[in-house]
Formats: C-alpha cells, sequence, structure tokens
C-alpha cells in the first residue's frame, strides 16, 4: 500500500474531484441517464484508506498554524471518501432508481424530475395538488434505500471519525460552529418577523393560489409560489439571461468574459430543476446550471448560481486545492449567492429592466422579499426538525416526528411527514443556509452604509466581492462578519430585512 505525502495527496485528490464533479455534472444535466459515481470511486480507492486517513492526522498535528487548516480539509475530505468508498454502489444504484423512475400522469408517464419540474409551471390547482400526490407517491417508494443509506453513513462517519454523535460530529467538521445557537438566533428573527409575514402570506397566497386554495396549501404548490407564477407575463423565461447578465454587469462583473465559467441552461427531460453551480477545477472549471420555466423565481436562481461561480471562478489559482474548492462546510459561498440574488428585492431593479411602475416595482419586490422570507422560514423549522432527528437518531432511528409539525407551523405549508426523507441534506447544510442568510444581510447592511442603498448597482460592491473571492474558501463566515463589524449571531439586519 501507498501512503502519500500531503503533496501527493492533494494532486491526486485533485483529479478524483474533477472527474467526479464532471460525471455528477453530467448526470444533473441529463446528458446522461445513468451515475457511474461508484466506478470512478473504484479507481480512486488509494485515496480512502484507513492508513491514509492516520498519515493525514499526523500530517496535521504536526503542521505548523499556517498549514494546519489545508491539511485538516484534506483529512476531512478522506474521512467523507472512506465513507463513500462503502457505500458508492448503493448510492449509485438509489440515484439511478431515482432517474429511472416514472410518474403516472395525464394517462402518460413522466420521468420523476420532470413532474418535479412541472409542478412549477401547471396552472390549475386542483391538478396541481394531484400531481404532488403522485409525485410524493413515486418519490416515498426509494424511502427503504433512503433510510438504509442514512444509517449506514451515519454509522460509518461515526467510525471513522471518532464522534459517535452525528450532532457533535457535525459541529467538528464545521470547525467547532455550534448548531443550537444558530436555531436559537434565527427562531428569534422568525418569530419577531412573523407579525409582518402572516398578512404578507395570506396576501401573496391569495394572488398566487387563488380563491380554490386550502386553507394551508400542501406543498405540491411551493414550486408555483417561489416562481410567482402570476408574474410571468413580466418576468419571462427569454429575459432572465439577458437582464441577469446586465444585472451583475452594473456590479462590474462580466460573465462572459469570465474564462472559468460554463453556463448551461438549457432544458433537457431529466435535467434536475433545481439549479446549482458545480465547482469542477475552480478557478478554471465552474459549472453553472439552471433550467429556466418563467416567472422571478429564474431571475433569483440564476443570481443566486452566479454568486456561487463568480466566487469559486474568482479565487486565486495559486491557492491550494484546500482552498479553492474544498471547504469545511456551504456556509461562506452561500453569502454571495443570498446577496445577489436579494436585488430582486430591490424596487429599483424592477423598475430598471421591467419598465414598471415605482408602485408596481414596489409591489413585486415584495412578492420576491415575501418568497425569500418564506424560504427562510422553512429552513428554520428544517433546522430544528433535523437537530431534534439526529439528536434521537441513536435510540430511535430514522423517524419522521416533528416535521410535518414544523415546516407548517413557519410557513402555512403543508409538508407531509412522508416528504422527510427525501427532504433530508447532508451535513445540516440547513445550518449552513442559515448562517449565510444572517451573514448576507449583515453584509446587505454594511454596503448601504459603505457603498449607499444603490449597492445591487455600483461597480464598488463587485470590487469588495472581487477582493473575498480571490480568497476562494479560507475564510468562514464568522470571520466575514467580525471584519465588517458584526457578531456571528447578530440577527438584527435580518430581522429588519424580513420585516421590511
Amino acid at each position: 500500500m501507498t501512503l502519500r505525502t500531503v503533496s501527493e495527496y492533494e494532486a491526486r485528490l485533485d483529479a478524483f474531484g474533477i472527474e467526479r464533479a464532471e460525471e455528477a455534472r453530467s448526470v444533473r444535466v441529463g446528458e446522461k441517464e445513468t451515475s457511474e459515481q461508484a466506478a470512478i470511486v473504484a479507481r480512486y480507492a488509494d485515496l480512502f484508506t484507513r492508513e491514509q486517513l492516520d498519515a493525514l492526522r499526523a500530517a496535521e498535528a504536526a503542521a505548523g498554524d499556517a498549514q494546519r487548516e489545508a491539511v485538516a480539509r484534506l483529512r476531512l475530505t478522506c474521512q467523507d471518501g472512506i465513507v463513500t468508498r462503502e457505500l458508492a454502489e448503493d448510492e449509485d444504484a438509489l440515484e439511478n432508481a431515482l432517474l429511472g423512475a416514472r410518474v403516472p400522469w395525464d394517462g402518460d408517464e413522466l420521468p420523476l424530475r420532470s413532474a418535479q419540474a412541472r409542478l412549477a409551471v401547471e396552472p390549475d390547482y386542483a391538478r396541481r395538488s394531484a400531481l404532488g400526490e403522485a409525485v410524493l407517491a413515486v418519490s416515498t417508494t426509494f424511502d427503504d434505500e433512503r433510510r438504509s443509506l442514512l444509517t449506514a453513513r451515519n454509522a460509518l462517519e461515526g467510525d471513522v471519525s471518532g464522534f459517535a454523535d452525528p450532532v457533535a460530529r457535525s459541529e467538528d467538521e464545521k470547525g467547532g460552529v455550534l448548531l443550537r445557537p444558530i436555531l436559537d438566533a434565527v427562531d428569534t428573527a422568525r418569530v419577531e418577523s412573523t407579525p409582518a409575514f402572516t398578512p404578507a402570506r395570506e396576501h401573496w397566497f391569495d394572488r398566487l393560489l387563488g380563491p380554490e386554495r386550502d386553507e394551508v396549501p400542501p406543498s405540491a404548490h411551493a414550486a408555483w409560489i417561489r416562481r410567482l407564477s402570476p408574474l410571468e407575463s413580466t418576468y419571462t423565461k427569454e429575459a432572465s439571461v439577458p437582464v441577469c447578465v446586465a444585472t451583475l454587469a452594473r456590479l462590474g462583473f462580466d460573465l462572459a468574459a469570465e474564462p472559468g465559467i460554463r453556463t448551461d441552461l438549457d432544458d433537457r427531460p431529466q435535467k434536475s430543476p433545481r439549479a446549482c453551480v458545480i465547482p469542477s477545477d475552480p478557478p478554471r472549471l465552474v459549472h453553472l446550471i439552471t433550467r429556466a420555466q418563467g416567472g422571478l423565481h429564474d431571475y433569483e436562481a440564476f443570481l443566486h448560481e452566479a454568486g456561487h461561480a463568480l466566487h469559486y471562478a474568482g479565487c486565486d489559482p495559486a491557492l491550494p486545492l484546500a482552498f479553492r474548492r474544498l471547504s469545511r462546510d456551504h456556509a461562506l459561498t452561500e453569502i454571495y449567492s443570498f446577496l445577489l440574488d436579494s436585488i430582486s428585492g430591490e424596487a429599483g431593479w424592477h423598475a430598471e429592466h421591467f419598465e414598471l411602475t415605482d408602485g408596481e416595482a414596489e409591489e413585486n419586490a415584495r412578492a420576491a422579499r415575501f418568497s425569500n422570507t418564506l424560504l427562510f422560514r422553512r429552513y428554520s423549522a428544517k433546522l430544528g426538525f433535523e437537530l431534534d432527528f439526529w439528536s434521537r437518531f441513536p435510540t430511535t432511528g430514522p423517524t419522521a416526528d416533528g416535521y410535518e409539525e414544523r415546516l407548517t407551523a413557519a410557513t402555512g405549508v403543508r409538508y407531509p411527514a412522508a416528504n422527510h426523507l427525501a427532504d433530508m441534506d447532508a451535513g445540516f447544510y440547513s445550518a449552513d443556509y442559515l448562517r449565510a442568510w444572517i451573514r448576507a444581510a449583515q453584509v446587505r447592511s454594511y454596503l448601504r452604509r459603505e457603498v449607499g442603498h444603490d449597492w445591487w448597482r455600483n461597480a464598488e460592491t463587485g470590487a469588495l466581492l472581487r477582493d473575498l473571492f480571490r480568497e476562494g474558501t479560507r475564510p468562514t463566515t464568522e470571520e466575514v462578519a467580525a471584519r465588517i463589524g458584526f457578531d456571528p449571531l447578530d440577527v438584527a439586519p435580518l430581522t429588519a430585512d424580513l420585516t421590511r
């Protein structure tokens, strides 16, 4: 068995990461019908052994202060790789089964992903509800596999990391960030913003869903609500890319001139409806992937993913892999995405790009802010559920207790308990989102003070962001808070934005 030095390990890990990311991209965008991640993991199996992990742990302990964090990220990647090596075939089998799944609809059969995407554009309330039930019925047939993989991954991660407690393990991986205080902070923001949220919810549910809506609509309508579909005639699918490119240009970013960014904007049957960025080899190769369907959400999704893409493509190429692509969590890069997609909450942006009156622009900006608030409330409730889920997991196993109750109470949308496994993100991603929500609000507050209320169309904002992008994934989101003069859990700016 060959044990690699840190530099040797990093070089081979880089090649593995590129190959695996490109495979994920091909499946995600619908170019491939089956995933072959297991074969890639098998080819690089020498990277993910207990002996190599021990060698990296020893190197981390011996490293100086300047190098220790970079080695730690290699060690964490090795830990995760050992688990993935064990589970890759089963995870591939589930991914391929989901790709092959079909939803009976209108005498035909839709690919599961196509059916999920159609929920955002089906105009009839009753048909959306029925399609949502059909999607859920098919999705839940895979819950035994999801449950088995979840249990196996948790056991393996506990064994490899030395942390049997899933919550403590995640907190260690995130560099000592405690999750319960994050929940307490966002719960404070959620409670304080509820008096403003409740009438806005009733107004927009009535306008978006019509008089036939249920008092508490099912989550089958969530994508339609997020899309703000009655505004579709203003926010057309065709205009989304030109408007978003022009928006970024006002900040000083020429997306077409960014050599590392590759865009995939096509609509394919098996393409995931969820926009994403895949940083295969930042800053040289970063994929920005969206699936436009019409409506304001297309613009928000594009700007959100552009935040990720510009971050990864803007990093210093001289940085080591640990600070170009690896990170302890996703909270840092999500700051930039939330910051850019929040531009849709600025009335001036609507007036500038869509020839609206001031009154129309303000109303549509309110709609965007409502949609963002609804998503924030969903994720704050989701973190609460996931903390409870994993805290009781060692004794009860994976149960849905509290999922429907928490998410429904927070949003006014009924999230059925049967969806809890399909809605489970790895590594407490919900906490990363929420840390980024807090930080993006702090950054907006800072920009309003230092740049002005037109920060969203000012090149000074872009210059500030470029300086941050050069650092890649090195800083934590908490370090960003300190630089701009905020406590990491200060939710006052977020609460102000949620009640605006």
